[in-house]
């Protein structure tokens, strides 16, 4: 069946449904096709045994996350804190400290390591997100070395290092090995330094969604209806300077334009004719998603309160690097939300089903005691599996990809826009910055057609 409409959209997570909406609003007749049967992208709610939702994607808003929260306030959604009272656990090496506040009781010399490689951090990344991050002073000797590389250069001991490892797993899903130094620092100065990414309160784990983060996406949707087309997975997408034609299934749509919101690398396995200029391309094809297998364990209360615990947990040795209380605003059922993240996702994923349950149980025994051992339920997302997702939470550029073809990250080729978290220059990677680049995909649209428009009345 052809259908034409103005402007298709290629994707259903927040940033595909911002730009149709924002397109809607100016006027345009829109059509958004998703792969999925759902909405939402990486944002999923699952169920709890009594019926709550839960989240098994992307789940925090934080502040200075402009753009989401605006949304949220659009859409008549609330949050509520994550709960952090207490105290938190921290393993790194061989000590493990219970503290209040945001440092845990290490040594005064790895403390003083980790400040100053943050501090040189921090000022890195401030350098790099003001600008281009390919046009950055020093640029090419960034790009050119691992996030690894910088850091053993900056940190000073091994527990220092150890910690570096444990924020890049849990910032990025993937090891300090895999990652470009330019892109690391580049993503950390979106977010406004690495404390913003790091910390709970004040910081980007602030806060939860009311009714689960993917009601953001559900809410978007129902306001479009039958223009959000579910099942529609594009596999060809046809383009010249008159617009495109994509292919979705046994369908085709044409449009004046189209938005691609999808992650970098599943764009790579869509055909496009012709095909699309060398540098965007390459590009793609060389931006890798991290790796996170997402937990969370029930039980019939929240036991680690009583004892005077946050749920809070992170381990440079296990497996479950990092932990969260995650239960519902009520009280109960108790949930605390684990990660497998970079290499142990990788492993994790090799196991059977039983043994990763059983090594998970184990960690949460090891951070909170006995109790941990007997939950009521286990929920597990591994969103490498999941096909139209690829991995979590981000793509990311390996060394050398960034300074050679980072200006088509989101450069439009022709009638094609490019959305998606990855291509915000806000909080590069959240569900923010997949709004702003919703927003922004949507502005290209509207200014293309109001040009075409002025043409055409001058004759042009």
């Amino acid at each position: 069946m052809d259908k034409s409409v103005d402007v298709v959209v290629v994707g259903a997570g927040i940033a595909g449904l911002v730009a149709a909406r924002d397109l809607v609003r100016d006027g345009s007749e829109v059509l958004v096709l998703e792969a999925r049967d759902r909405v939402g992208g990486r944002l999923l709610n699952d169920r709890l045994p009594g019926g709550d939702p839960i989240e098994v994607g992307g789940q925090w808003v934080g502040p200075g996350q402009r753009e989401i929260h605006a949304l949220l306030a659009e859409l008549g959604i609330g949050t509520h804190p994550t709960y952090a009272a207490g105290r938190h656990i921290a393993e790194i090496g061989t000590a493990r400290s219970e503290y209040t506040g945001r440092i845990p009781r290490v040594s005064p010399l790895v403390l003083a390591d980790v400040a100053q490689a943050q501090w040189r951090l921090d000022r890195l990344a401030r350098r790099v997100a003001a600008a281009e991050p390919w046009r950055a002073e020093r640029a090419e000797a960034l790009d050119g070395q691992t996030f690894a590389t910088w850091l053993h250069r900056a940190a000073r001991t091994g527990h220092g290092r150890a910690f570096f490892r444990v924020v890049t797993e849990a910032v990025f899903s993937a090891e300090p090995e895999e990652l470009s130094a330019l892109w690391a620092a580049y993503y950390i100065g979106a977010a406004g330094g690495l404390d913003a990414l790091i910390d709970t309160t004040g910081g980007a784990q602030q806060d939860r969604i009311l009714g689960g983060s993917q009601t953001i996406a559900l809410t978007m949707a129902a306001e479009l209806g039958d223009r959000v087309v579910p099942g529609a997975a594009v596999t060809e997408v046809g383009w010249d300077e008159s617009g495109v034609r994509v292919r979705a299934g046994g369908r085709f749509v044409r449009a004046r334009r189209a938005v691609l919101a999808v992650p970098p690398p599943l764009a790579a396995r869509i055909r496009f004719d012709p095909g699309l200029p060398g540098d965007r391309e390459k590009l793609v094809r060389r931006m890798p998603m991290g790796r996170v297998i997402k937990v969370n364990v029930v039980y019939d209360e929240p036991f680690w309160r009583a004892a005077g615990r946050s749920g809070q947990a992170n381990s440079d040795r296990r497996p479950l690097g990092t932990v969260f209380d995650n239960t519902p605003p009520a009280g109960a059922p108790g949930v605390l939300v684990g990660f497998l993240e970079g290499r142990h996702a990788d492993l994790g994923a090799r196991l059977d089903p039983a043994d990763r349950r059983a090594r998970v149980l184990g960690d949460l025994t090891g951070y909170f005691g006995p109790r941990a051992r007997d939950p009521l339920a286990y929920i597990e997302k591994d969103w490498a599996a999941e096909e139209f997702s690829g991995g979590c939470y981000g793509a990311f550029t390996p060394p050398g990809v960034l300074t050679r073809f980072g200006p088509a990250l989101r450069a439009p080729v022709g009638p094609l826009h490019w959305a998606g978290a990855e291509t915000a220059v806000r909080w590069t990677g959240y569900m923010d910055g997949a709004a702003e680049s919703g927003h922004r995909a949507a502005r290209e649209i509207t200014t293309a057609f109001a040009r075409g428009g002025a043409r055409a009345a001058n004759g042009g």
